[in-house]
């Protein structure tokens, strides 16, 4: 390659490595050679020179949850541009699972590690081991302060701004139907509706049912939550928020003429769905780029630092399925007939 940029084998070695500048004009000869030779670089041999392999593991729950491929493709766009590489690992939704991933991608010699834990306090010794190892940031959930750098949505802004335009719409009997377990994405969407809904109605706070985030629970759900009588239904993400308009549009009930629902995570379905679904939009692209930021600031300077915690505001994406009630729309809440009222 050398001989066919005119270069020297020092200065070849140099552009390909880009470990000192050179000119733009020596540079593109460089490139070029190696371009028409068919040149790849050896990466494993790069490794071992530089003890960096490049790559970048990234642990999530669930591949399936359609959230997570978005924010995955984001994650894998901001460290492409920095010249890292993403190995992926699929958990299940399981912290055993979890922490077998942990240690395969640290026996690959990953160079750092970004990690969606499954939950809170499970996730919380696989992860601090983890920290001991490589630069490590947590990814839209969290296992507690302190444990490692943390990149999320504030929940708790996200489910106020819901709760207001809930009752900005003459909505007063909300329903919560979220995830059981102790996630924090979870828990902290549970506790800011738990903590703000008793504004619209003291008895709000109660009116809470615990399941997973599919779109299953979301169709069960309805039919345990109807007995209250609930003028708008609260999800904890767009999936339980689908299922349960699927079951409400079966039960003939009217979305939203009776019952407004709202979802969290904007997923491309939330604008499919039948009414297109009000729901929380979650920062991705800016999600994405923290990590990254943080992961190259411990990577190429504080590895012992202290952690750092950023939450990101949500946006409140308003559709159909919430819109307001129409003025002559009965009231849930009501045991009054149409001919009582006459």
């Amino acid at each position: 390659m050398a001989r066919a940029s005119g270069c020297s084998v020092a200065t070849v070695s140099r552009v390909l490595a880009g470990t000192r500048p050179v000119g733009p004009e020596i540079a593109h000869r460089v490139r070029e050679a190696a371009e028409s030779l068919g040149y790849r670089p050896n990466q494993v041999a790069r490794a071992l020179r530089s003890r960096s392999t490049g790559t970048i593991g990234l642990v999530l729950p669930q591949i399936t949850n359609p959230f997570f491929p978005s924010l995955v493709r984001e994650v894998e766009h901001a460290l492409h541009a920095e010249g890292r590489a993403v190995l992926l690992a699929d958990c299940d939704d399981d912290p055993a699972i979890e922490a077998a991933r942990i240690t395969a991608l640290l026996d690959r010699q990953v160079d750092a590690l970004l990690v969606i834990p499954v939950d809170e306090r499970h996730s919380r010794d696989a992860v601090a081991t983890a920290v001991a190892q490589v630069p490590l940031v947590l990814l839209d959930r969290g296992c507690g302060p302190g444990i490692a750098d943390s990149v999320a949505t504030d929940n708790a802004v996200g489910m106020a701004l819901v709760l207001d335009h809930l009752a900005a719409t003459g909505r007063r009997r909300p329903c919560f139907v979220g995830a059981a377990g102790t996630d924090s994405a979870a828990v902290e969407r549970l506790a800011a509706y738990e903590a703000g809904a008793g504004t619209l109605d003291p008895e709000a706070p109660g009116r809470v049912e615990l399941g997973d985030f599919s779109l299953e629970w979301g169709r069960a759900a309805v039919d345990r939550i109807l007995p209250s009588r609930p003028d708008a239904v609260v999800c904890a993400n767009d999936l339980i928020a689908v299922g349960a308009l699927q079951r409400l549009r079966q039960l003939g009930v009217d979305v939203p003429g009776e019952i407004a629902v709202t979802g969290f995570d904007d997923i491309p379905m939330a604008d499919l769905a039948d009414p297109a679904l009000t729901t929380v939009r979650q920062p991705v692209r800016e999600l994405a780029a923290e990590a990254a930021h943080l992961l190259g600031h411990r990577l190429a300077e504080q590895k012992d630092g202290p952690r750092r915690s950023i939450r990101l505001a949500p946006e409140l994406v308003v559709r159909a399925s919430s819109a307001p009630r129409a003025a002559s729309a009965p009231d849930p809440g009501s045991t009054r007939t149409p001919e009582e009222d006459q």
